[in-house]
């Protein structure tokens, strides 16, 4: 029996023991509609709710506008329908930097995994943590903006609190991310309910000409599609847990599935049911649709929006908090970072030590004035990286063409989602190249750290020996060992 027990029959046949599994490993405790509830609860954050206007700045059109949040559940789709077949072929957690270390070796995939345990995670959670604490203080400061040390410290013992219930049990973690998951998805189809019965009762002047002061430059489309996509980001979350997914070949693809076209359609009619209620002129106004909305049409129980960014924002944080630390884990698992980070604790099994280390990188970045700039920097490399594990997957159907790949996908769908990257990446160029030459400046300043952290074999023995001491004591302290490679 494969999971976390095994069966043992005794002789008389007369009784059956179910022994638990006492391997210090990681347990493949996660089940489909965990794995759903990850990639729902961490691509719907607080994006949909606060800011959909992003696209439509962009676009200049309520049609466009339209026509871009679909094709942007597309392009999520055929991406992750890759990440599906990268998934089941490398059965291994940290998604991205698995695969790009499986096909192009060790230098490039530890550039991701510098950008992104430097930048894009400790960020992501900085912001979505403070959106959370912000929404939460908003009641208790009806006439002004709550003050900024409160909504830090807010957000910091958001990220705490939840870094410890990812420490304390994984079922407890995936119970909560299905509870918020649930909630969010209850708020957006209140929003598209409401929207409905306003558009057969309203006067529908948001679609009257949908298609008027559409934007023609491929530049404005271009960053139209960035905004949509980054509403759609997280949808390669599940692949950072491969290791803890049961029956990750049949669960894995089931889960992006059912995940990618549901949150499609969600967004889509959301923003029919934002159009419904508000014009065009009315939104882009808004500093929080979501708000500006239910003050419209829910009267005295507009209280219940901020409710639900809230919740929706905690659960995405959860569900990052949850996915990341299995990042640093394997990242340190193959030796690109300190060993204390590849171990577990051996009464929770889980990575106690990544945790608390993304943890601290959090909180660090919740003291920076300037996490919203590295942020948008960072969009450029997440992108980039996604397109050479996207590269990664053509590259393996050559250099490995006899390998197992229960799921195989049409070889077009990799070409056209690298094109769309592609198009992506070069097309700010022509706007402004400030975020490309920050974003590149970001992984060239991993090259020294491989140099001196991983290349560079013979440190002088003083280091190693003190790095050595540190290791010991944090296994001490948080009774944690190395991962026992014990096949299920």
């Amino acid at each position: 029996m494969s999971g976390n027990g095994t069966v043992k029959v005794h002789p008389d046949d007369k009784e059956v023991v179910i022994e638990e599994d006492t391997t210090v490993k990681l347990k493949r405790e996660l089940q489909l509609h965990n794995g759903v509830a990850i990639i729902v609860g961490v691509i719907v954050g607080s994006g949909i709710f606060i800011s959909p206007k992003g696209v439509l700045t962009e676009s200049g059109s309520v049609g466009l506008s339209l026509i871009v949040w679909v094709l942007c559940g597309v392009i999520s789709l055929v991406g992750a329908m890759c990440y599906a077949e990268l998934g089941t072929m490398i059965l291994k957690s940290g998604a991205d930097y698995a695969y790009i270390m499986e096909a192009f070796g060790h230098f490039p995939a530890f550039l991701y995994l510098w950008v992104a345990i430097m930048i894009i995670i400790p960020t992501g959670n900085a912001i979505t943590a403070q959106t959370f604490a912000y929404y939460v203080l908003e009641p208790l400061f009806p006439d002004c903006e709550a003050p900024g040390e409160a909504v830090t410290l807010l957000a910091a013992v958001c990220i705490t609190l939840l870094t410890f219930v990812n420490a304390w049990n994984v079922k407890m973690a995936a119970r909560v991310q299905d509870v918020f998951t649930i909630t969010k998805v209850l708020a957006l189809v209140v929003i598209i309910i409401t929207g409905i019965v306003y558009l057969f009762i309203g006067d529908r002047e948001s679609f009257e000409e949908p298609f008027e002061n559409s934007e023609t430059s491929l530049g404005k489309i271009a960053l139209s599609f960035y905004s949509g996509l980054f509403s759609y980001a997280g949808w390669n979350y599940l692949n950072f847990v491969t290791e803890e997914l049961k029956n990750p070949y049949k669960n894995l693809p089931r889960a992006i599935g059912i995940s990618i076209p549901l949150v499609t359609v969600i967004y889509v009619l959301a923003n029919i049911a934002y159009f419904a209620v508000l014009t065009p002129a009315e939104m882009l106004a808004s500093k929080a649709t979501a708000v500006t909305f239910a003050g419209r049409t829910l009267g005295v129980m507009a209280w219940i929006m901020p409710v639900f960014v809230a919740c929706s924002t905690f659960g995405s944080v959860n569900g990052a908090i949850f996915t990341s630390s299995r990042l640093y884990f394997v990242g340190a698992r193959q030796g690109h970072l300190p060993d204390f980070l590849a171990t577990l604790n051996i009464n929770l099994f889980t990575p106690l030590p990544s945790l608390l280390f993304g943890c601290l990188m959090s909180l660090v970045m919740l003291c920076s004035r300037d996490v919203q700039v590295l942020i948008n920097y960072a969009a450029f490399v997440e992108t980039l990286f996604v397109t050479i594990s996207i590269a990664g997957l053509i590259y393996m159907r050559y250099k490995f063409p006899k390998r197992e790949r229960p799921i195989k996908v049409a070889i077009l769908l990799p070409i056209f989602f690298i094109f769309i990257c592609v198009f992506l990446l070069l097309m700010p160029l022509t706007i402004d190249a400030n975020e490309v030459l920050w974003g590149i400046i970001m992984i060239l300043s991993g090259v020294p750290v491989y140099l001196l952290g991983v290349a560079w074999r013979n440190k002088p023995r003083a280091f190693t020996g003190l790095v050595d001491s540190f290791t010991v004591l944090s296994q001490k302290v948080l009774l944690t060992v190395r991962e026992e490679m014990k096949e299920d």
